[in-house]
């Protein structure tokens, strides 16, 4: 029997018990932080030799030059056509729709003018070289390739540098196919936390980037917390998570494996429950009971629900709302008959799969919205991976002379309470009518 702890929001201690079950320190311990710094200094200083260095010592293979790190592009479209047909065609099907619905986000920029001449507006423009980092560890992540990819090319990155860890030298042909459909620029055979230094300072061979994406280690992860400020970050993500509202009437069985998906990651996933029907919960106890020894992953699972799992017995809906609300989760489930009527008092979700037949798993690979998503109660204050994330926006003044002899009273009267002098000259000059 699977030991997964089962609360209620009726019990007197309820939110300690959540708040302890919730709990999750991403920040790396204090000799990650330290390999992560050497790994960054020694990229910095002896750029394509230590990354050559590295990647002898982390993935067990040897290039013969720094040059043999890159993947051609003519090898990505190999890969793509190599892989099976119905491989390639899933692929097809799921860029389409991360595609289609990237397209609404796309972003313009604005401008209005005021009746005495001044213009102002918002001007937005690409990034000109994002870096998306793939991992390539013990399993291939063609869905993240698409997933960060394609956004970044709908908003008009010009130059889209994918690096992926190659242990023992092997190239996985589904990355690379899911490179070449995603319109991946260039790609490099090169992981870790020295990776991402690459990305940030640049090397010989490696160009530098503006902004870095895509999910790793904890040596990814560090790493990328390192360098931010010398690039953009798209997050620093913790352990996958799932929360599901269901209202009984869905079969107990289809519950049971929701939650399985997102403790199959790993150990420190966490799958919770919230019903307020007891015997629901008691259903999908003996489903995950009966249903867990088939799985693949059983041990992982296991150890996840155990540690991390809950099924939570809520007073009605109203309360399992409010349950869903302090938790902030990156996959929120509404598995109940009318999620419709209750989407809109959702505050805090990465993403909400509404209904009995849209699994999360949908959302991971294929449904359109990115699975790349906010973790640990960041869903918040910040949003899922999207079009805006490789986008910067430029703010437009063109003040009239007309305008400029009233706002320079203002910026004057403003400047001088702060004693910024020079300031107040400045606008004064303008005021005053002098060219």
């Amino acid at each position: 029997m699977t030991d997964i702890q089962r609360f209620s929001t009726a019990d007197p201690g309820f939110k300690a018990q959540l708040e302890r079950l919730l709990a999750w320190e991403s920040i790396a311990d204090d000799q990650v932080q330290a390999t992560v710094t050497e790994i960054i200094r020694e990229i910095r200083a002896h750029g394509d030799a230590a990354l050559l260095d590295y990647t002898a010592r982390f993935d067990r293979w040897t290039p013969v030059s720094a040059a043999a790190l890159e993947i051609p592009r003519p090898r990505l479209q190999r890969a793509w056509e190599s892989i099976a047909d119905e491989q390639r065609a899933a692929l097809k099907l799921a860029a389409e729709r991360i595609r289609a619905y990237a397209e609404h986000q796309k972003t313009n920029g604005w401008r209005y003018r005021e009746p005495d001449g001044t213009l102002l507006g918002q001007q937005v423009t690409p990034l000109d070289r994002v870096g998306l980092y793939v991992p390539g560890g013990r399993a291939a992540y063609p869905s993240s390739v698409l997933m960060n990819a394609i956004p970044a090319k709908v908003a008009g990155v010009p130059e889209l540098i994918m690096v992926v860890p190659t242990p023992d030298g092997e190239l996985n042909d589904l990355v690379l196919a899911a490179a070449f459909i995603a319109g991946v620029d260039r790609a490099f055979a090169i992981g870790g936390a020295q990776a991402i230094a690459a990305l940030a300072y640049g090397t010989q061979t490696i160009p530098p980037v503006d902004k870095i994406v895509g999910p790793g280690n904890i040596y990814v992860a560090a790493a990328k917390r390192a360098v931010f400020g010398r690039v953009g970050i798209d997050m620093v993500a913790g352990p996958s998570e799932i929360l599901v509202i269901c209202d009984g009437q869905t079969d107990p069985d289809w519950i049971a494996m929701d939650l399985f998906s997102q403790a199959e990651h790993d150990e420190d996933a966490q799958a919770i429950l919230v019903s307020w029907d007891e015997r629901f919960l008691d259903r999908v106890a003996a489903s995950i009971d009966r249903l867990l020894p088939g799985m693949e992953r059983a041990p992982i699972i296991a150890r996840a629900l155990t540690r991390r799992g809950a099924l939570i017995l809520a007073c009605d809906l109203d309360d399992a709302i409010a349950v869903a609300n302090l938790i902030a989760p990156e996959h929120l489930e509404l598995s109940l008959a009318d999620p419709e009527s209750v989407v809109g008092r959702i505050r805090h979700a990465g993403a909400i799969f509404m209904g009995r037949h849209t699994p999360e798993a949908f959302g991971d690979y294929c449904a359109g919205p990115n699975h790349v998503l906010p973790t640990s109660r960041t869903a918040r204050f910040s949003s899922p991976l999207g079009v805006y994330d490789f986008q910067k926006r430029s703010s437009i003044l063109q003040v009239s002379p007309q305008a400029a002899a009233v706002l320079a009273k203002t910026a004057s009267i403003l400047a001088r309470g702060e004693g910024l002098t020079a300031h107040a000259r400045s606008a004064e000059y303008r005021g005053n009518g002098s060219s």
